[in-house]
């Protein structure tokens, strides 16, 4: 599978806790070279693209903004709730013609397959095969999950299931599907990687692209684990998710990447190298995530690589389902009891909305967590170690739910367990804005909700 398959490790770096393995410019010949090079097992794993507008370029070079709708700004509580009386909030109104036509028109648009919406012009996704047939179902509770969040955010969805090119087994296959995309969709600036073993666990979380305006890759790991070690670890960063901007700079990166793939002539001596130079490397196969951390760190243009790279700590952009999913149940009560209280009536947060006005209530929601004064909930956006803010991203690395034979450094039931929670809390975000959750955070079963839950139980 394309998922990270390493065990975790202990290591002070960053977080303290164990953690695991984790326009387009193209010059003549590029984009032969470029096709040639795009195949690939896309297996188990997911990508998507975050389009700039090819009539309208952003008047600063290489500065990308995801833009939300005219309503969705820092002063979002404001608005929730202050649109014309609808079925929404009054449980009494009849659901009649008027309504329908309503719904109807948020069918058409990003309500019934993305590509509309916030920053929806033109968001693709893309992913993949699998092998096994027990993973069938893993496969389809987890593409179902980056449905939703897709669908909220105003994504598209970009689906692989060719095998282009066997010798780009496993996680390297992300690579050829990634430029693959790139060379398609020219239009889309930014490509956003995620495998198939991994959640969103906040479907209220947007990326803070401009955090990263100035970076060509955003990946999650720690500064001190690749760059200031006497030996770089090879779990300083986790290959699984990543962000990568739709540029040469890219395409140049992704060349010397799979140049220590198994599709080169050089795969067996990368893979001694990487054990050599890389502290805590437990064999001599080249895997993706070593190759990354070397060429950012022991590679001879490792300058090159490492100035445009962005190692991303400051929120779970994917955090190690083992520290995550036994907290759940009490993230959820948190952000309930902001839900509950005085304030939360007053910003509106209970009031049912249309999914279409997704993003106008993840802003005010996060207004009201974010609060200083007792009634927040503690922790960074996206979550974090500390805290109890909702995690962005839950990745089950180490599980390998996806190819029909789990790890078995995990027991059966705890990775089973994790992914079932991880997946009902996610759902539960979703379902809300239907009237429904699950009956219990394992339970497949749904329950209706109270009109004014959650302050009626």
């Amino acid at each position: 599978m394309a998922a990270s398959e390493s065990v975790p490790k202990g290591g002070s770096g960053g977080g303290g806790a164990p953690r695991p393995h984790g326009h387009l410019a193209l010059p003549a010949g590029r984009v032969r070279e470029g096709l040639a090079f795009a195949a690939g097992a896309v297996v188990s794993a997911l990508v998507l693209l975050s389009s700039a507008s090819v009539l309208a370029p952003p008047p600063v070079p290489n500065i990308v903004s995801l833009p939300l709708p005219p309503s969705v700004s820092a002063h979002a509580a404001a608005a929730v709730g202050k649109g014309p009386r609808t079925f929404y909030d009054d449980p009494e109104l009849s659901l009649g013609r008027e309504a329908r036509g309503v719904a109807a028109d948020a069918g058409h648009g990003r309500g019934s397959g993305g590509g509309g919406g916030a920053g929806g012009d033109g968001v693709r996704v893309a992913a993949g095969a699998l092998q096994g047939a027990g993973g069938d179902h893993a496969l389809l509770r987890f593409l179902k999950n980056k449905l939703d969040y897709c669908r909220l955010h105003g994504i598209e969805l970009l689906y692989n299931t060719a095998l282009l090119e066997p010798s780009m087994v496993a996680y390297w296959g992300k690579i050829p599907a990634v430029r693959a995309a790139m060379l398609a969709h020219p239009d889309a600036e930014w490509v956003w990687w995620v495998d198939a073993d991994a959640v969103f666990t906040d479907m209220d979380f947007s990326l803070p692209l401009d955090r990263y305006r100035q970076k060509n890759l955003v990946v999650y790991g720690w500064e001190r684990e690749v760059y200031e070690e006497e030996r770089p670890s090879w779990v300083g960063l986790n290959a699984g998710v990543f962000l990568i901007r739709n540029c040469q700079w890219s395409l140049d990166l992704m060349d010397a990447w799979a140049r220590m793939g198994p599709a080169s002539p050089e795969y067996a001596r990368w893979g001694k190298t990487l054990r050599e130079e890389l502290e805590g490397k437990p064999n001599d196969e080249s895997d993706d995530q070593s190759a990354l951390v070397y060429l950012l760190s022991r590679h001879p243009e490792r300058a090159r690589w490492a100035n445009a790279t962005f190692l991303e700590s400051g929120y779970y952009f994917q955090g190690y389902w083992a520290e995550i999913v036994d907290r759940l149940d009490g993230v959820a009560a948190r952000y309930e009891a902001v839900e509950r209280g005085r304030d939360g009536a007053r910003l509106g947060l209970r009031r049912r909305h249309a999914e279409r006005e997704h993003l106008l209530y993840a802003a005010a929601r996060r207004e009201a967590v974010r609060r200083r004064d007792g009634n927040g909930v503690p922790g960074p956006d996206g979550g974090g170690q500390k805290g109890w803010r909702r995690p962005f991203v839950t990745h089950f690395t180490g599980c390998q739910p996806c190819g029909g034979a789990p790890n078995r450094m995990y027991t059966r039931r705890r990775c089973a367990e994790g992914i079932r929670r991880a997946l009902a809390f996610a759902d539960d975000q979703v379902l809300r804005a239907y009237g429904f959750r699950h009956a219990a955070p394992l339970s497949d079963s749904v329950t209706p909700l109270p009109f004014d839950y959650p302050a009626a139980h």
